[in-house]
């Protein structure tokens, strides 16, 4: 039988790195080498703003209609990067454990949230932490149009360009650039998107059944790597996106966990300029730990979250 799963990633360090770990995982649980196949996605050859493009979906189709197309056997994504519509013929059949869903502050001189002076330049492109920035230091000068990968966002600041930049702690953590943090948000005081830190594996649906010796063992793989805690927090963060029809790159924040036998979820919808902000939080008790009992709870939460927050006034915000 064929014996290397060919994993499809994009071609950014952060991209190739997370996915390694991810086939990596993979490979050694399905028995199993593996091998990575880089695919070019437009959101990797535009310089266009993401929130212009449409968001981060821009960055999944090529690794879909790649996967689709049986040039690779399984892709890698992260998960706050997915839109939240299913994308037909594939499916998502492995969330390995979450990493740190916090944001970071990376900024000059050891300076905090806090401690930058009034006027000081941060950048970052998401809509959501620019929302979170002007509501928290309105007097900062945000610099919204801010693009690249880790290392070039980092060094932005090391020539100047920029005080500071906000970045995901996953990234920055899996590129092995935690000593360039100068602190780590707390999600009780700045929530982040829906998913952040999860990587998501994609497969074809047909996979599972087309009988193969290679499949069966790709699949026990995926079914070793899954997290039931992790798919369940990140199934509530998202069907929150999903139920206010909002994108990627919308300012919405979600933070689920599953503590104590409850499964806990707040959201919160923020105005772009930071202006205004509507926060609702909901909790489900668990009948069990079991997959299925924690994705049914997790529906279940983020349907009354999502009722709440629209019936506050969310979709006039985002």
């Amino acid at each position: 039988m064929a014996d290397t799963i060919r994993v499809g990633t994009r071609g950014s360090a952060l991209a190739l790195a997370q996915s390694e770990q991810a086939a990596r995982a993979l490979a050694r649980a399905a028995g199993l080498e593996f091998e990575l196949v880089t695919v070019t996605t437009h959101g990797d050859t535009s310089k266009a703003n993401l929130a212009s493009m449409g968001g981060m979906g821009v960055f999944a189709t090529e690794l879909r209609e790649a996967l689709l197309g049986g040039e690779v056997d399984v892709i890698v994504h992260s998960l706050k990067d997915l839109p939240t519509a299913a994308y037909p013929g594939l499916t998502i059949a492995a969330t390995p454990k979450r990493a740190d869903a916090r944001d970071v502050l990376v900024a000059r001189d050891g300076l905090t949230l806090e401690t930058l002076p009034e006027g000081a330049r941060v950048g970052t492109g998401s809509p959501r932490r620019i929302a979170e920035l002007k509501a928290l230091r309105p007097d900062l000068a945000v610099e919204e149009n801010f693009r690249g990968n880790i290392d070039t966002r980092i060094g932005k600041v090391s020539s100047g360009e920029v005080d500071a930049v906000i970045l995901a702690a996953a990234g920055v953590d899996r590129l092995g650039k935690a000593d360039a943090v100068t602190e780590r948000f707390a999600l009780s005081d700045w929530p982040t998107a829906p998913g952040q830190g999860a990587l998501a594996l994609e497969v074809r649906a047909d996979q599972a059944s087309d009988g193969t010796a290679f499949s069966r063992a790709l699949q026990k793989g995926l079914a070793k790597i899954d997290h039931a805690t992790t798919r369940a927090a990140v199934r509530a963060e998202r069907d929150v996106l999903a139920g206010l029809e909002a994108g990627c790159a919308a300012p919405v924040a979600t933070t689920a966990m599953v503590d104590d036998g409850m499964l806990f979820l707040t959201a919160t919808v923020y105005a772009l300029d930071g202006s205004r902000s509507i926060t609702a939080s909901h909790a489900a008790v668990l009948d069990s730990t079991s997959a299925a009992d924690l994705l049914t709870a997790a529906a279940e939460v983020a349907q009354r979250t999502v009722a709440e927050l629209l019936d506050a006034g969310a979709k006039e915000l985002a």
